[in-house]
């Protein structure tokens, strides 16, 4: 295969992200629901998505396991198929069981598959670009949700149960994109050479970054290896804030910016968002140029300029200042995912990758609860500024884990 074809398969991949990341748009797909049965609670219909979370990791999870035994083909087609499934259940839903059904277990089961279906097998076409692959890969994955959020928003019928009738049309829509990428993933031959940077300095400086490539450990060594549990208390701490700050960015707009209107306030939180599309392919990209630990040092010093921003608009009262510390916190927070997948490839190798790689993304089950203990501080103290000084200690911890991380 020629390896102008790889770009191809990874356009590709980045439209499966889009479709397959709208789950994360659960705060603007929930609204419609919750009007019609206002005697569902806010708490149990946020289980709905707490549900998806788990359930995305387990899907990553088994996807990863029936790579070594199944087509990568098989694994997208299935996820198609319970995307499908997922949404017409939730679609009919009359009770909150059939939500947590179709919604949280089959929806954010196939969204894992897809996730670790597109990733696994992209791993492989940019064995030279680990870093900016995962970033441009995650990108579409982050923005699905800001996307077709707006869409949703924009066309869903304004009556009663009209969100049912866009829940089916995403289901149908799923099935389709998901059925005809699927046909995109294939591994590449034994034939398939990477090309090869045409700057000898790049050509030099890559090959001293990765050269830990050459590492292949199953799951069970990295699981024995101190590094592994570093990286994943590292990425749990700035998840958790990240999730904080997002879960509480309207009411922290809102109330830095008194007079400030509504739909200008929505636009500014949905910046946290572009932002985090934009951070992932950064970060990626720097982890390809500058290695793991500048990587991750440089994500979590512009967390800790960003948390500062945000104390110093809410003293000041400047709206402004809010705003540049939103965009900051947003970049640095895409950064995560993407380091995620390019340091599981370059610490432990390709071979047991996707197993590795589902594996790691198990924090994203502990981080969510970053926006439980936002949500209860804020309860106890009555101010948003306890949801910064959380993620400045989150911030101050993960620091610590940065600087553990050892070569294997």
């Amino acid at each position: 295969m020629k390896a102008l074809n790889r770009w191809i398969y990874a356009v590709v991949g980045v439209i499966v992200l889009l479709f397959a990341g709208l789950i994360y748009a659960w705060s603007v797909l929930v609204t419609p629901i919750s009007q019609e049965f206002t005697n569902w609670s806010n708490t149990s219909l946020s289980l709905t998505f707490t549900i998806c979370m788990i359930f995305f990791c387990l899907g990553g999870l088994i996807g990863g396991l029936l790579q070594k035994k199944i087509d990568v083909k098989i694994n997208v087609w299935l996820a198609a198929v319970l995307f499908l499934i997922g949404f017409f259940i939730s679609s009919k839903s009359q009770n909150i069981v059939t939500l947590y059904v179709g919604y949280g277990v089959l929806a954010g089961f196939a969204s894992g598959l897809a996730y670790n279906s597109v990733m696994s097998t992209m791993s492989k076409w940019f064995p030279d670009k680990q870093g900016l692959i995962s970033g441009i890969l995650l990108m579409g994955f982050g923005l699905g949700s800001f996307i077709i959020g707006k869409i949703y928003q924009a066309y869903t019928p304004t009556d009663i149960g009209g969100w049912r009738t866009s829940f089916m049309i995403f289901g149908i829509i799923l099935v389709i994109v998901l059925g005809i990428g699927g046909f995109f993933f294939v591994k590449p031959g034994d034939d398939f050479v990477p090309p090869v940077s045409a700057s000898k300095g790049k050509e030099k400086n890559s090959n001293k970054i990765n050269k830990e490539l050459v590492i292949d450990v199953n799951s069970v060594q990295m699981l024995k290896r101190p590094s592994f549990w570093f990286y994943f208390v590292w990425a749990t701490l700035l998840g958790a804030a990240g999730l904080a700050l997002i879960s509480q960015a309207s009411g922290i707009a809102g109330e830095v910016g008194k007079g400030v209107s509504a739909s200008t306030i929505a636009t500014v939180v949905g910046l946290i968002s572009i932002c985090n599309g934009i951070g992932r392919v950064i970060y990626g990209g720097m982890f390809d140029k500058l290695g793991r630990f500048k990587t991750m040092m440089t994500v979590v010093v512009v967390f800790f300029i960003s948390a500062l921003l945000l104390i110093i608009a809410f003293k000041s009262k400047s709206f402004g200042i809010l705003i540049v510390g939103f965009m900051l916190c947003g970049a640095s927070y895409g950064g995560i995912t993407s380091t995620n997948s390019a340091f599981i490839n370059s610490f432990y190798g390709a071979t047991n990758y996707p197993v590795n790689f589902s594996i790691i993304n198990l924090n994203l089950i502990i981080a969510s609860f970053g926006s439980t203990i936002a949500g209860a501080l804020y309860d106890s103290s009555g101010s948003y500024l306890s949801t910064i000084f959380m993620m400045i200690g989150a911030i101050a911890l993960s620091f610590i884990c940065v600087v553990s991380i050892k070569r294997p």
